[in-house]
């Protein structure tokens, strides 16, 4: 089990992540991906008024294409909402993590893990959304890894957004009627 209150304070802020590992390149396409997010006025106005602080520990690789598609959603959601605060962690200078957010039995990236203020798990949520998976299966047949060379349509990345945003929302309200944290909030 991840003592996540100290590990958290391990975790690397976005653009720390990347200068640590990431290449120019990988800084470049996961830049491209960054700038093309767009978040609207009203999935801001819901990530503003969120009311628990949210830890997010993202385990992730630079070089994942899968990680240049969606966690430059999450800087997006961390910079419209203060109370959403992310560290990445890299799965490769992290066996011990990487080995504890296994996923269908395999290292994948990216894995988020949501946390409460006082840094017990609430939930875990990756390596894809629902949409991306729904991309995948119309693009192609058999095993593939996308690559981040080319950016995803503008549909097809606000479809990524708003599955990201629903975990958020759906963690934050699972925070806000916690019975051990509405007693601790005494609300």
């Amino acid at each position: 089990m991840v003592n996540w209150k100290a590990r958290f304070a391990d975790g690397l802020s976005y653009a720390d992540f990347l200068e640590r590992h990431g290449t120019p390149e990988h800084r470049r396409r996961w830049s491209d991906l960054h700038a093309a997010v767009r978040l609207s006025e009203p999935q801001r106005e819901l990530l503003g008024r969120f009311t628990r602080a949210m830890p997010v520990a993202c385990l992730a690789g630079a070089w994942c294409g899968d990680c240049v598609y969606q966690c430059p959603i999450l800087d997006h959601f961390q910079a419209a909402s203060p109370l959403v605060q992310v560290r990445f962690f890299d799965r490769d200078a992290n066996p011990d993590l990487a080995r504890e957010l296994a996923m269908c039995g395999g290292s994948r990236v990216p894995v988020v893990v949501f946390l409460s203020e006082d840094f017990e798990e609430v939930a875990r949520y990756g390596d894809r959304t629902l949409a991306r998976y729904r991309q995948m299966m119309a693009q192609m047949f058999g095993p593939s890894c996308t690559t981040g060379l080319v950016l995803p349509s503008g549909e097809d990345l606000a479809a990524v957004v708003q599955d990201w945003l629903d975990e958020f929302e759906r963690v934050q309200w699972l925070l806000r009627i916690s019975p051990r944290l509405r007693k601790v909030h005494g609300d």
